[in-house]
């Protein structure tokens, strides 16, 4: 792989030994994946932020490199944390947790890290262009920002993306290059897509069908962004998909030939399937919306839908703080409280210590979840869409 001079001088580790150790990183990366050269990214954003995820061994190694003066040089956001950072003492969030998740959160933020930790860091902020070569590490939000926005990242890991952002580089391979973008399979939709939980459900399907693969839909009449994340985040959970594209909804879909790939169809018998396969429990201890963060849309349906009511059962609302202040100045968030619901700021249910705090089942109508909790937090799932979930904790 071709260096520059510059980045010879790192890898001999005449920047530091940080900036050695994770440009080493980089290399061996670009060696395993065939790349011949590293390219310059507009923007990171770093996995592996909840003290959930990362214990111990992950917070003292983020400290380590924070201590030793190291820092990022390009616009970096983080992925979701452990708590809601402000108000988690009100949502009883485990005060050793909240400890730990705060010594994380210094450490980014002495790197230069932009502590707004959000898995849709395109709706707080870090917006890349069309084409923009970039280094994220989320899977909903990789898959958003390849597929919907058009703009070129690999799935990369907590320790890649964090190297990325520390030497403003990645290695040129994978869905960075036109020709590893390409379909090469087709999903023929049959069914009427209603409300994000069915593009879940479709997603879902979909990833646990194709793997690794990218799809090229056909037949969605129509989607917003909100229904494409949801069905994103689904297809990267369930599989490991990146990248997807939608006829007349994606911006590269139309430049994309599908001639010649293998079809499958997608009917309302699998997709019915699919709710029945997600749904493990009945009643739900707790209903959380927001996987990925919820959009200030999402709230502001939310917010209509508990109008003038009241809960009898827990409703979390998870999203970026950016979106909670913009929800606050338009009083959504007033409606939602007065209702008993709260929408949580920074983190999500899948990363955060839910079965820790008497939740064993949790109502949501987010295909990616439905397919983490049971096996993160130890939760059952009740899987339906936002007026089925409210109905059950009015």
């Amino acid at each position: 792989m071709y260096l520059t001079r510059e980045e010879e001088f790192i890898l001999n580790g005449e920047k530091g030994e940080v900036y050695e150790k994770v440009f080493r990183l980089l290399v061996r990366l670009g060696d395993i994946y065939g790349a011949d050269k590293m390219i310059p990214v507009g923007s990171v954003q770093v996995a592996g932020v909840s003290y959930k995820s990362i214990g111990d061994p992950g917070r003292d190694f983020l400290e380590d490199f924070a201590e030793k003066g190291a820092k990022v040089k390009v616009l970096t956001f983080l992925n979701p944390a452990g708590m809601d950072m402000e108000n988690w003492k009100e949502l009883g969030f485990p005060k050793d947790f909240a400890e730990n998740q705060i010594r994380i959160m210094n450490a980014f933020k002495k790197m230069g890290i932009v502590v707004t930790a959000t898995c849709t860091p395109y709706l707080a902020g870090n917006l890349p262009r069309f084409g923009e070569h970039i280094a994220w590490s989320e899977s909903s939000a990789v898959s958003f920002s390849n597929s919907v926005i058009g703009a070129r990242t690999n799935r990369e890991g907590g320790p890649s993306a964090l190297a990325a952002a520390l030497c403003g580089v990645t290695p040129n391979y994978g869905l960075h290059l036109d020709e590893n973008r390409k379909p090469n399979i087709v999903i023929n939709v049959g069914v009427e897509l209603k409300c994000n939980s069915d593009f879940g459900a479709l997603g879902y399907h979909v990833g646990k069908l194709v793997k690794n693969k990218i799809p090229y839909f056909k037949g969605i009449k129509d989607a917003n962004t909100d229904n494409l994340k949801a069905l994103g985040a689904a297809m990267a959970a369930s599989g490991a998909v990146a990248l997807y594209h939608a006829e007349n909804l994606t911006p590269e879909a139309k430049i994309m030939e599908t001639k010649g790939l293998e079809n499958v169809d997608v009917t309302s018998k699998e997709i019915k399937e699919t709710y029945e396969k997600l749904n493990t429990g009945k009643d739900a201890d707790i209903v959380i919306l927001g996987c990925p963060h919820a959009s200030l849309r999402e709230i502001a349906t939310v917010a209509e839908k508990l109008r003038g009511k009241k809960l009898s059962k827990p409703l979390w609302i998870c999203t970026s703080k950016a979106m909670k202040e913009t929800a606050t100045i338009m009083g959504y968030t007033d409606i939602i409280e007065k209702a008993g619901g709260k929408i949580v700021c920074d983190t999500c249910m899948v990363v955060s210590p839910i079965e820790k705090m008497g939740y064993k089942t949790t109502g949501v109508n987010s295909g990616k979840a439905a397919n983490y909790l049971p096996g993160f937090c130890k939760q059952k799932v009740v899987f339906n869409n936002i007026d089925e979930l409210i109905k059950g904790v009015l």
